[in-house]
């Protein structure tokens, strides 16, 4: 199975909002780090936010086939016109161990 990792840089405070969309169309957990942001105010009269400097990274590694469908639901609920104001993108994976299949028998359905 192919596999996607999406990254969604969001206000602190706002990774279960992140996770929420996500988990709604599939995804089955993720990772959050905390960071800082550097962002300068040419950026914010860009993007015409106020940028936050405490941020949330999410990490989530999601089959290929579902990627779009997590996006576009960080996005929304998440998205720059939101409180959280994230950005989120996603990058190939090239190899991935440790992770089991959703199967009926191995508890995913619980």
């Amino acid at each position: 199975m192919d596999y996607e990792v999406i990254f969604c840089i969001v206000n602190a405070g706002y990774s279960e909002l992140v996770m929420d969309a996500a988990k709604e169309v599939g995804a089955r957990g993720g990772t959050v780090m905390h960071a800082k942001g550097t962002a300068n105010k040419e950026a914010e009269q860009f993007f015409k936010i106020t940028i936050q400097p405490d941020k949330e990274v999410v990490m989530i590694l999601v089959p290929k086939e579902i990627k779009d469908a997590v996006l576009h639901a960080v996005y929304k609920n998440a998205g720059l016109k939101s409180e959280g104001s994230g950005i989120a993108f996603s990058m190939p994976v090239n190899q991935v161990v440790g992770l089991s299949p959703v199967t009926p028998d191995n508890g995913a359905d619980k």
